[in-house]
């Protein structure tokens, strides 16, 4: 049985291009398409079943993959969905993962990764790039574990700045601070949460319950 997948993206040449692709690998079929996330409202209420999995543009018109994979996640909770971007910024790729995606591809991804991740997320649940078997649904659910990070108050105020959507500089700035100081605080908290990127992080933040969505 095949699994079956969504498309939204709001470049007509690269959703046909997609579709063909992932047609090819034998294993998927593509039942529903849109170019943002208010037509696919309308498409996918029309559908007999959800599909299984949902590919989101990050960048869209009128409704952008982080409003459409928040609509998705409550709608259809049991859909797995994977955001797709030109670009892997830091906040683009913590605001699509809070947003419910379990994963975070490239549109230059060679066909044989795409494939290699779409049968993860299918098995899986998640895929990390990375392979440091990080589960971000996992990651994303509220831990009822007791933190035992200790941190300072000003720590816990750049944690916070850590998850937005502001540079390192900017949160200097913020915090009256001088950039090496930040950038302290930054080795500081990678080292306490076991860490190596902003992205870690922040999603460490979030699953052990220091910051909220």
């Amino acid at each position: 049985m095949k699994t079956t997948i969504g498309l939204v993206d709001d470049h007509q040449l690269f959703l046909k291009s997609l579709q063909l692709m992932l047609e090819s690998f034998g294993n998927y079929e593509v039942v529903v398409e849109a170019l943002n996330g208010e037509s696919l409202k309308n498409k996918i209420s029309n559908l007999p079943t959800p599909p299984d999995l949902m590919l989101v543009d990050v960048n869209m018109p009128v409704l952008d993959g982080i409003a459409t994979s928040k609509w998705l996640n409550d709608k259809y909770p049991a859909m797995k969905l994977v955001a797709l971007s030109m670009n892997d910024t830091d906040t683009a790729i913590i605001e699509m993962f809070k947003a419910g995606c379990c994963a975070f591809l490239l549109k230059d991804t060679h066909p044989t990764e795409l494939e290699k991740a779409l049968k993860e997320v299918v098995t899986k649940g998640y895929y990390n790039a990375d392979a440091s078997n990080i589960n971000f649904r996992r990651l994303l659910m509220t831990s009822s574990e007791t933190p035992s990070i200790v941190m300072t108050e000003k720590e816990k105020i750049f944690l916070s700045y850590v998850c937005s959507e502001l540079t390192y500089k900017q949160i200097a700035a913020e915090m009256t601070l001088a950039e090496r100081t930040i950038d302290g605080y930054r080795e500081s908290l990678f080292q306490k949460f076991k860490v190596q990127s902003r992205v870690g992080l922040c999603l460490e933040a979030l699953r052990k319950g220091f910051v909220k969505l």
